[in-house]
């Protein structure tokens, strides 16, 4: 019989704002208890207060790592997507949010790193280090991974255009992107306000898509943007294969 032999996280004996701001993060059992239990009370007041529903959950891939990416206009994006993964896979999800805005300060941090289990993504100056992190956290098989390809929050409502840098990271890779579409978020909870508003939500996910064949040129990455927002406006116009509305659960 094998020996059990207990290994002690590397980052157990450093500060804990260092540790939280470290990516990748050591496991960390209390972390995830909070988080998890954070995670069931978020997804009870959308359902109530937001009344979100969730359309489409049967295009989510059951295995292996895949991309959410989606519309972005209230800080309930992150959420409501989240609160579409599986609880079982919750820590296994990572939404990409920008280290200079929710890295700076401890009250952010905490919030990045304990309810939604944030990767640090610098917009800036070290973006291609970014998507080097990004690709190398779903090289591991089961991980999720949330982008919001317009870079920040839109205050029209509109869908805008789409960084280069979710074309630079699926180009040539297997790894499925799920297109999504949120509706009601901005209205619930738009830029610059400080309290949610009790407005519906609806998320709409469609069917994945994938660009293994894709090159790295110019032309394939503007390509893969413009492809990429075509098929979250389409899926945010109804224009998908389900019909069937699933409220949020764990």
């Amino acid at each position: 019989m094998d020996t059990w032999h207990y290994e002690p996280a590397q980052d157990l004996d450093q500060p804990l704002m260092q540790r939280l701001r470290r990516f990748p993060r050591e496991p960390d059992m209390l972390t995830y208890m909070v988080r998890s239990a954070i995670a069931i009370l978020l997804r009870l007041s959308l359902r109530i207060y937001h009344r979100l529903r969730i359309v489409g959950m049967e295009n989510l891939p059951a295995e292996g790592s895949f991309v959410l990416v989606a519309n972005h206009s209230s800080h309930l994006d992150a959420l409501c997507l989240l609160s579409a993964v599986p609880l079982r896979r919750l820590h296994q999800t990572f939404p990409a949010a920008a280290a200079d805005y929710f890295f700076v300060n401890v009250p952010r941090i905490a919030l990045a790193v304990l309810v939604v289990n944030a990767l640090p993504f610098d917009r800036q100056m070290h973006a291609r280090e970014s998507i080097a992190l990004c690709r190398q956290l779903l090289a591991d098989p089961g991980n999720i991974l949330i982008i919001f390809p317009e870079g920040t929050r839109s205050e029209n409502g509109l869908v805008g255009t789409f960084k280069p840098g979710i074309a630079m990271l699926v180009a040539g890779s297997n790894v499925p992107v799920v297109p999504c579409y949120l509706s009601g978020a901005r209205e619930a909870f738009p830029k610059g306000a400080w309290i949610p508003r009790p407005r519906p939500i609806r998320l709409t996910i469609g069917k994945p898509r994938s660009y293994a064949s894709a090159s790295h040129d110019k032309e394939s990455l503007r390509h893969i943007c413009q492809d990429l927002r075509e098929a979250v406006a389409e899926v945010g116009s109804g224009r998908t294969d389900s019909t069937d509305d699933i409220v949020t659960s764990g």
